[in-house]
């Protein structure tokens, strides 16, 4: 850009327009981190649900896995500390021996169930849906509580999310883990994945909203109750989506329930990758779905840019005092929201949350993958291709 861009009066207000847009995210971060949902104490130390009844529901674990034999003891480990009906796990063909160390870390456990997936998904179906919706066929309790396998709970987890649905009057939860990271892209990009629903969404809104665009959902942890699940359609509504938990989450809002996502940092945690070449193929996967088409994706680009990084540009080399002021007030309100949401998740703060331009930055090389990989037809995980089929397809409601 020349020195005469940098002066004129459109950069200017460029600058003022990013630097309010990032005050605007500050203060609906602060909102939200007052109103998110927070799991309660430990529903057998006396605090029970109060439309919960006499008897507490019973909990149906169910947890998918497909070649995480390197990964998933620590994950099957803490499920043997939860109080619950069952665990249901399915083994969805893996090649590595993730039965074997099932067997090997539960096998004694009464409550398990260890399910096997075919080869392949049936025609129409990708391979996450697949299994959640084999898991959810089998389970027989009132609340069903889904897990990946690279999370690890807290001993109480799983009753306390499950304690939440009534408490916030919810048909579906997300209780957000605390995120483990590895790489200098890993400790860039993954803290941006709690940053962007409590920077962009107005929980309470959201949470009661039916719009598609106020969707927001967790799969690592995911709670819902039975027969909101069942009324929605299942993971059979969403059974064509990459992005199934958000997927899930707005076809039970569609079907008249409410729910969304909470602060579930005390009751999880989860390293989603080992190295940032596995980031980067995970990220690829699903960002080209995430923003619903690629317009989408670089109109939500372009806002990101112009709210976290023209002000820092701004504030670095704005031609005239009151240009930098104003930048630098737009990149300490961004940096003060990174802040204030690491330190409630148990998030590294320095110097990660002041990297936020740079992070920004990251994500968006990553759409940009992601849509190049789409459009070579490059796309896959766990080895299967992921297949993209229309989305008007029509499932029956069960």
């Amino acid at each position: 850009m020349t020195a005469r861009a940098w002066a004129s009066p459109a950069w200017r207000g460029l600058v003022t327009t990013g630097a309010i847009l990032a005050g605007l995210g500050l203060a609906n971060t602060a909102r939200n981190l007052r109103i998110v949902p927070m799991p309660g104490p430990t529903p057998s130390t006396g605090v029970a649900p109060a439309d919960s009844g006499p008897v507490p529901p019973t909990i149906s674990i169910l947890l998918p896995l497909r070649d995480e034999a390197h990964r998933v003891a620590p994950c099957l480990r803490a499920l043997t500390t939860q109080e619950c009906a069952e665990i249901l796990i399915l083994d969805d063909a893996s090649c590595d021996g993730t039965a074997e160390v099932v067997r090997a870390e539960l096998g004694a456990d009464p409550r398990l169930r260890l399910l096997t997936g075919a080869a392949d998904p049936p025609s129409g179906w990708l391979g996450k849906p697949w299994a959640c919706e084999r898991l959810a066929q089998a389970a027989g309790g009132d609340v069903l509580v889904f897990v990946d396998a690279d999370v690890v709970l807290a001993p109480d987890a799983v009753e306390r999310a499950a304690a939440m649905l009534p408490e916030a009057g919810y048909d579906i939860v997300c209780p957000y883990p605390r995120q483990g990271t590895a790489g200098p892209l890993g400790r860039l990009v993954q803290p941006l994945l709690q940053w962007s629903w409590l920077t962009a969404l107005p929980l309470d809104v959201a949470a009661r909203s039916r719009r598609p665009s106020t969707a927001a959902g967790n799969g690592q942890f995911l709670v819902v109750r039975a027969d909101a699940y069942r009324r929605a359609g299942g993971h059979a509504a969403v059974r064509t989506e990459v992005l199934e938990d958000v997927a899930l989450v707005r076809a039970i809002k569609s079907a008249g329930g409410h729910g969304g996502m909470a602060d579930g940092t005390t009751l999880a945690a989860c390293r989603m990758y080992e190295s940032d070449t596995e980031l980067v193929a995970g990220y690829a996967k699903s960002l080209w779905a995430a923003f619903g088409s690629p317009a989408g994706a670089v109109g939500a680009l372009a806002i990101l840019s112009l709210a976290y990084v023209v002000p820092a540009a701004g504030a670095a080399l704005g031609p005239d005092r009151r240009t930098r002021l104003v930048g630098l007030a737009g990149y300490t309100a961004a940096t003060a929201g990174r802040v204030l949401i690491a330190r409630r998740t148990r998030q590294r703060v320095w110097p990660d949350a002041f990297a936020h331009p740079v992070s920004i930055a990251a994500f968006g090389a990553l759409v940009a993958e992601s849509f190049r990989r789409r459009r070579r037809g490059e796309l896959k995980w766990r080895g299967r291709p992921v297949v993209v089929a229309p989305r008007d397809t029509e499932v029956p409601r069960r």
